[in-house]
């Protein structure tokens, strides 16, 4: 059983982690069977602060489209930030090394939207999402003819959420004294990303355990 520790603190906790690490696996088939495809997915639908849809597409090619629309459910496997702890950061040396990560595994039923509306849609809020910030952020009508050449070799899809099981081992059962050894430890090697999560989920240790 999972540690309770390790669980969201919120539905938006999982909202904002799928919104910050968009690629999953799709997975489609039974256990002896199964077929992934690592694909980008936006939340479309948010209720409450709880994830009820996201949109994705698949190049129009590949095999689970067919699958999906014989057979719509599939997993989705997030994984965001994570690192190896390493006993040689810690004055205790007792210590067994761990793994700290986040981690989102979402049960969706797939409907595929087949429109040029949909499409268009889905793309471009991919786009917009992912270039927002950037210097010199592209948009898609800089590709000119080549955007419309290019839509029909994609589908659009929907994927309704039925169930949602995240997982933020971000050192919530550590030590006070090892929890600052483990941010250094990792800020050494530069994982910002992880740093930040294991500050927020430990913000309670005062300074988010920077000390």
């Amino acid at each position: 059983m999972s540690n309770p520790r390790f669980s969201a603190r919120s539905d938006e906790d999982v909202t904002r982690f799928i919104s910050a690490n968009p690629l999953a696996f799709v997975v489609t088939g039974n256990a002896g069977n199964a077929d992934t495809t690592l694909l980008p997915l936006r939340p479309e639908q948010v209720s409450g602060g709880r994830l009820a849809t996201l949109t994705g597409h698949y190049p129009r090619a590949n095999p689970q489209v067919a699958q999906l629309q014989a057979e719509p459910h599939a997993t989705l496997l997030f994984l965001g930030p994570h690192g190896y702890v390493s006993p040689s950061w810690f004055a205790d040396r007792t210590q067994a090394p761990t793994w700290n990560y986040a981690a989102a595994n979402v049960s969706v039923r797939i409907e595929f939207l087949d429109t040029p509306e949909d499409l268009d849609r889905i793309v471009r809020d991919l786009v917009d999402a992912m270039e927002a910030g950037r210097e010199r952020r592209w948009r898609v009508e800089e590709m000119h003819a080549r955007y419309a050449l290019l839509l029909p070799r994609i589908i659009p899809f929907r994927a309704t959420v039925l169930d949602i099981r995240a997982k933020f081992k971000l050192g919530q059962d550590e030590r006070d004294d090892t929890f600052p050894e483990i941010l250094h430890g990792l800020a050494q090697g530069g994982n910002a990303a992880l740093l930040a999560l294991m500050r927020d989920f430990n913000s309670q240790r005062g300074n988010g355990g920077a000390s």
